[in-house]
């Protein structure tokens, strides 16, 4: 729990700075044990091209000076700035309605309609449920209750990014 406190600190410190040099947060977590933790930063261009190792290099920069200052993650941690990818993680409401027609694994917090795994089709969003089509059924998740998600690896999400690439 401590972890998940530290990294919404340290996502709230960062966020307006990398928001004004053209990035948004796109997740924060600290993982790891007491001796060495890992504090890593994903994030993204808010023009949605891709992300170079000069962008991850300057994040990593402004995010190091602004926790030197702050200080807030207790003891020792290895900062890592990295960009999403291609089968990335959805964690803002918006990424499930830019995502709409891309597969997706999403977990929630707890068993809703007798599961906690979904795996489909996403359909956008609605009243703050993400929708997600399973062969013919379509869920309606609330997003509050949403554990984890992420965008699978399929043939059109490989093309897609490709064509973003040569762009």
């Amino acid at each position: 729990m401590e972890s998940m406190d530290a990294a919404a600190r340290v996502e709230r410190l960062i966020a307006p700075s990398l928001g004004g040099m053209g990035y948004d947060v796109v997740r924060v977590r600290l993982s790891g044990g007491a001796e060495r933790r890992k504090l890593q930063v994903m994030a993204e261009r808010t023009d949605l091209s891709g992300m170079t190792v000069d962008d991850c290099a300057e994040i990593s920069r402004a995010v190091s000076a602004l926790l030197d200052v702050e200080d807030p993650v207790a003891g020792p941690y290895d900062l890592e700035v990295s960009s999403p990818g291609i089968d990335r993680p959805l964690t803002r409401l918006h990424d499930f309605e830019r995502f709409a027609g891309y597969e997706a694994r999403v977990e929630l917090r707890a068993i809703r309609e007798g599961r906690r795994r979904f795996r489909g089709l996403l359909r956008g969003v609605e009243d703050g449920c993400v929708l997600i089509g399973m062969d013919d059924e379509v869920a309606a998740l609330p997003f509050e209750d949403i554990e984890k998600a992420k965008l699978l690896l399929t043939h059109e999400l490989l093309a897609e990014a490709q064509g973003r690439s040569r762009a």
